[in-house]
């Protein structure tokens, strides 16, 4: 396992109040990592993890490009696919704010090209606001097959436009939620037509390169950047084998889903936006434009989906967290960002089908686990039991880690392992029990060693399972 040392991207906006201990809660989140991506076949994880200015954690694990043998980093570029979207609504509110037009102007307007049929009598305008929200009734893509392999034929600008008066609305404006990559689209050929800079150019300079940045793209770079772009790979599907995934070019769709980033970078994004709901002006949005954009504008009839403007809102848990997925040939991305505890966790894989939404989710209740202790450790060997025990045939591994100044216990594989914490309590020499849930002590955990002294194996139920080889991804 390669992971780059937690850094730090700015001054604290807090830097008088002393940083919280993670230490434990990110050992835990890493090794959760590195043994999840392996049980779910993953070929490349990049993640990392912010609060507020500072970068907890960053790394990756596995393979970015499995032929070439190439880790994945922090710093590896994958397609970000939807994550784009925010960044093309961030440019729409730019323009917004500076007086260019309403949000609730009708986009036939705002597009004098625009001849998408309006299908259903009584309907209102499909405005700016709809599309934002992806409640304007419009269809999820433009008539055209680019999400199919194998080249996935994304469109030109020109053949986007041609095809668009031959579709027609799926719903009444402002009646449903419909997903829809080519309202984002259009949001970003606004911002072309009403700023007069091709949208690339637009974005770059008023947004990019004031962010700093450096390694987002609206499309993979072509530069020396190239070394680091991961490769996609298919979902294995039944006979369980990594197809990769061409390079693809989202041309007219890349408002909506062409942005190449990296796990750092959707970090600095991250921070930038916490600095921004904190209060600091900033040449990019105003304070109260992001908190307007991260706050629910449609709430769908049935209370399933919310939506800001351009961002996701999501009720995890007890969380309610902002952000975006993406989904695009051989990538899955998530970025969550709380704004009440100001983590963020940005997770890019290069395979498709991968619950993003799970390890970020995961990492932010390890955080909230509180592993770190005051009392003092109840041995000073502790971490001679700290790693993998095997479970096969019966199941994955159990991971011991250390919680507070003891041990707990996982069974992997598991999407929920905050919620699967088995707390140990020291006996005597290796000898703990587990900790039941009415604090009496339960079964027996004992570590066996060997002849060198060196734990071998832990024995619960009579089963000794043997200590795995830490493995290097």
């Amino acid at each position: 396992m390669r992971k780059i040392l937690t850094a730090v991207f700015a001054l604290s906006l807090s830097s008088a109040v002393p940083a919280a201990d993670y230490s434990k809660e990110l050992a835990l989140i890493e090794a959760w990592l590195a043994g999840q991506r392996a049980y779910d076949r993953v070929p490349g994880l990049s993640v990392a993890i912010v609060q507020d200015q500072e970068v907890l954690w960053s790394g990756g694990f596995g393979q970015a490009d499995l032929n070439r043998n190439l880790p994945a980093r922090a710093d590896t570029i994958y397609g970000i696919c939807s994550i784009s979207k925010l960044f093309t609504g961030i440019a729409v509110m730019q323009l917004r704010d500076q007086g260019k037009f309403r949000l609730d102007d009708p986009i036939g307007e705002l597009l004098p090209w625009y001849n998408l049929e309006q299908a259903h009598e009584g309907s209102p305008p499909v405005t700016l606001r709809a599309v934002l929200t992806h409640s304007a009734g419009l269809p999820r893509e433009s008539d055209l097959p680019y999400w199919m392999p194998p080249d996935f034929p994304f469109p030109s600008r020109e053949k986007m436009k041609e095809v668009l008066g031959s579709q027609s609305t799926l719903y009444p404006a402002d009646r449903y939620y419909q997903y829809s990559n080519l309202g984002l689209t259009l949001a970003g050929e606004v911002v072309a037509e009403i700023s007069a800079e091709e949208y690339a150019a637009y974005v770059g300079k008023h947004i990019l390169e004031p962010l700093g940045l450096e390694d987002t793209d609206t499309g993979f770079p072509t530069d020396e950047r190239q070394a680091r772009i991961a490769t996609g790979y298919a979902y294995p599907g039944r006979d369980h084998k990594l197809k990769e995934m061409p390079r693809y070019d989202t041309r007219a769709i890349t408002p909506a889903a062409g942005f190449a980033s990296t796990a750092l970078d959707l970090g600095r994004f991250a921070s930038w936006q916490f600095r921004v709901l904190n209060g600091q002006q900033n040449p990019v949005l105003a304070p109260n434009t992001l908190r307007e954009m991260q706050r629910v504008q449609w709430m769908d009839w049935d209370w399933n989906v919310a939506r800001g403007l351009a961002f996701g809102v999501y009720r995890v848990g007890d969380r309610t967290l902002t952000g975006h997925a993406g989904d695009c040939p051989g990538f899955n991305t998530r970025l969550y960002l709380d704004p009440l505890s100001q983590f963020a966790v940005a997770v890019l894989a290069n395979r498709n089908r991968v619950d993003v939404d799970g390890y970020a989710a995961g990492i932010l209740d390890i955080l909230e686990a509180g592993l770190n202790s005051d009392e003092p450790p109840v041995s000073n060997r502790l971490d001679d039991y700290v790693g993998s025990y095997d479970m096969s045939p019966w199941d994955g591994e159990l991971l011991v880690f250390r919680s507070g100044n003891s041990l707990g216990l996982i069974s992997l594989p598991t999407m929920d392992p905050a919620g699967r914490i088995a707390k140990l309590r020291h006996a005597e020499n290796d000898r703990f029990h587990i900790v039941r849930s009415d604090d009496e002590n339960g079964a027996e955990v004992l570590f066996v060693r060997d002849e060198q002294g060196r734990v071998s194996h832990l024995k619960v139920h009579s089963m000794a399972s043997p200590r795995l080889a830490a493995t290097e991804d």
